[in-house]
């Protein structure tokens, strides 16, 4: 009998004209190919606002040694850390607000606002005078740049459910990338007249500012894509005008419109949401692990073999993660999706952490390698690392995207930054007062040195671990 039954009202999809949502889904529907035009705009933005925060990494040892904040080399860590925790608290103060303004009035005015306040706040860092400019401008740079979370939610809508996983993989990717690559550039760019005599000279600007030119650099990347962004289609749904929901009819490129009312459902709170919010506290702690892992990674390859560290020159810290960036690149593009798509965003997110623990253990060790073989080691080490990082955040990018409706994504991002930012303001500051600990105890019986810094890394990334298991992480539709 029930098997005979049929629907008394079968609910048909309706598409409003003059809306950009409706334009874009229908697009979606009639399209049967991936949106290579719209996965590259997504890509090189997500890339604009990941470059800068990590950029400052490779030469902050050095800033804040030439800045005179320090009174001695073990305090260096101390100091940078609030550097590196000034972008994260800006933007854990915002998150939330941009999001809500993506869901109010479309995600392409928060993209754009993010990415001018890039060319400005990062190119004023790099011409920063004092320990305190330096600061205000990584704080206004967070607070100002709010596009992540919405470009997450613009990644899903651009496209078909079938390639939703690679929209979001693209996002964690370009993040991924830009939190290598602009470190790469760091590196290199920084102190030129140091570096490049033959071409920047002491008294140059480059010169006197030593560490505009990466910064400089990276705005005028920004500049470009912001140029690029003016032809960047809009996608949230706007159906009603003076608070009533309106009957037009449609247009050639969308369905007729029939005299029938769209019933929106109530939206859920998205504090109650419980699928949403424990794949954020998941996403927080992995995020929390890999902003420290960032900071710790510089400082430690950057200080004297005596505290335990390898020596290696701001150069050769950009060197090792611009090999990193590009073989994620590759990673991401041609193996994750399958990978993903057998193993499932949750299993595959477990299987990396478990990985994860062993490979930070051989780092500190690694001090007691040199030449050739030492270059080679910490290069697959760190292409692992970031390989399995980024399979993590994917996997949580997926759940958070997959618990709320597409008209309550962009707030869910946002509460998704906020906390994320939460957590990643806290990492370098713990992360720099942890170093500069650790580096005045290298003879302590239990885990000496550097031992500590990465033992308790691995404490972080086993507590996100134990949280992707039930009954703690939620599934949508479970």
């Amino acid at each position: 009998m029930a098997e005979n039954e049929v629907p008394l009202l079968e609910k048909k999809k309706v598409y409003y004209d003059n809306c950009p949502g409706c334009v874009q889904e229908l697009k979606n529907e009639r399209s049967k190919g991936m949106p290579y035009r719209d996965f590259l705009r997504v890509w090189i933005i997500t890339l604009c606002t990941g470059l800068p925060i990590a950029s400052l990494f490779p030469f902050l040892y050095f800033m804040i040694r030439d800045l005179k904040v320090a009174k001695r080399e073990e305090d260096i860590g101390f100091y940078a850390g609030f550097v590196g925790a000034a972008f994260m608290f800006g933007r854990a103060l915002t998150s939330t607000i941009w999001g809500l303004l993506a869901d109010r009035y479309g995600r392409k005015p928060v993209i754009i606002i993010g990415i001018i306040a890039v060319i400005i706040f990062n190119t004023l860092f790099g011409f920063s005078i004092n320990y305190w400019m330096a600061i205000a401008t990584r704080f206004l740079l967070g607070a100002l740049n709010g596009l992540l979370g919405p470009i997450k939610a613009y990644s899903i809508e651009v496209c078909n459910k079938e390639y939703q996983a690679l929209a979001l993989s693209l996002v964690s990717t370009a993040w991924a990338i830009g939190l290598i690559v602009g470190p790469a550039v760091g590196g290199y760019l920084s102190q030129p007249a140091e570096k490049y005599p033959s071409i920047f000279s002491e008294q140059s600007i480059f010169g006197r500012f030593p560490y505009a030119l990466p910064c400089l650099f990276i705005s005028l990347f920004a500049v470009a894509v912001l140029i690029s962004s003016i032809w960047l289609p809009e996608t949230l749904h706007n159906h009603t005008a003076n608070g009533k929901v309106e009957n037009l009819e449609a247009s050639p490129e969308t369905k007729t419109i029939t005299n029938e009312i769209e019933v929106l459902p109530p939206k859920q709170n998205l504090l109650k949401n419980w699928p949403l919010m424990s794949s954020i506290l998941v996403y927080c702690i992995f995020s929390l692990h890999d902003m420290a892992y960032t900071e710790v990674f510089s400082l430690w390859a950057e200080s004297d073999r005596k505290f335990g560290g390898l020596s290696f020159t701001s150069q050769d810290v950009g060197q090792v993660l611009a090999i990193a960036g590009f073989s994620l690149l590759t990673y991401q593009l041609f193996i994750y999706p399958r990978f993903e798509k057998q193993m499932g965003p949750i299993i595959s997110a477990r299987i990396c952490a478990v990985l994860t623990i062993p490979l930070l253990f051989g780092y500190p060790f690694m001090t007691y390698l040199s030449g050739s073989m030492l270059s080679i080691v910490v290069n697959c080490a760190t292409v692992l690392k970031n390989i399995l990082s980024v399979t993590i955040i994917t996997g949580t990018f997926i759940l958070q995207n997959n618990a709320v409706p597409q008209d309550q994504r962009g707030a869910a991002n946002g509460i998704s930054m906020t906390a994320m930012s939460l957590f990643k303001a806290i990492a370098p500051a713990a992360a720099g007062i942890i170093f500069s600990w650790a580096q005045k105890r290298q003879h302590a019986f239990f885990f000496p040195g550097d031992q500590m810094v990465f033992f308790l890394l691995n404490l972080v990334e086993l507590i996100g671990l134990i949280l992707t298991f039930k009954p703690f992480l939620g599934v949508p539709g479970e």
